[in-house]
Parts: C-alpha cells; sequence; structure tokens
C-alpha cells in the first residue's frame, strides 16, 4: 500500500475525524465553524484537520485570515476501492456458500424409495 493510502487510512481511523469529514461533505469549513460541532478544544480540531490533510482527505484554502477546509472526495477512491475489493471477495464466498447450501438441501429433500 502506499504511502499516500496508509496516511489516508490513519486519518479515517478516529471517530472525531471521520466525522469531521462527514460535516465537510455537507459545506467548507473554518476550523471555528469546524470546532463548533464538537465537544474538544480548537486546539484539538487543529490536530485532526492536519491529519486529515496530511492524508491528503481535505485540503485547506486561505482567504484572507481565514483557512477553509474542503473535503477533498476523490482522495477517498482508492479507500473505497480498497473496501469494494473486500466486497467483493465476500459476495463471492458467501455466494458459494448459498450455492453449497442450497444444493445440500436439495439432496437432503429428495424423496425415498419404499
Amino acid at each position: 500500500m502506499e504511502l499516500g493510502n496508509q496516511q489516508a487510512f490513519r486519518a479515517l481511523a478516529d471517530p472525531s475525524r471521520r466525522a469531521i469529514l462527514r460535516h465537510l461533505a455537507e459545506q467548507d469549513m473554518t476550523i471555528a465553524e469546524v470546532a463548533s460541532n464538537f465537544e474538544m478544544t480548537r486546539a484539538a480540531v487543529k490536530k485532526h484537520l492536519k491529519i486529515l490533510e496530511e492524508g491528503k482527505l481535505i485540503s485547506v484554502e486561505t482567504r484572507g485570515r481565514e483557512r477553509i477546509n474542503k473535503l477533498e472526495p476523490m482522495a477517498l477512491k482508492p479507500v473505497s476501492d480498497w473496501f469494494n475489493f473486500f466486497n467483493q471477495f465476500w459476495d463471492k464466498r458467501l455466494s458459494a456458500l448459498e450455492k453449497a447450501v442450497d444444493t445440500h438441501a436439495s439432496q437432503n429433500n429428495k424423496p425415498t424409495k419404499n
């Protein structure tokens, strides 16, 4: 796995950062606006935003004295692709299991000759 992907997974590992991403999916926000949604200090929010930025999940744009945090949805594609690989794996496994159960059930439900 590439370093960038590792940083994205590291960023996503924390529930607070995932919640921040949900808010940024709705609208771009300053640090203060993000912090207003949580019971944590502004410094803690800033630390979380920095980790999200290092994972390239958000970008920061400076407008005058404000730093606007924006979700970078395309950065989630490698993460989504990784999960989709395992979804396909489980879909195949569960389909094979379903087929085996159906085969077993149909073999056991055959009438016996007397």
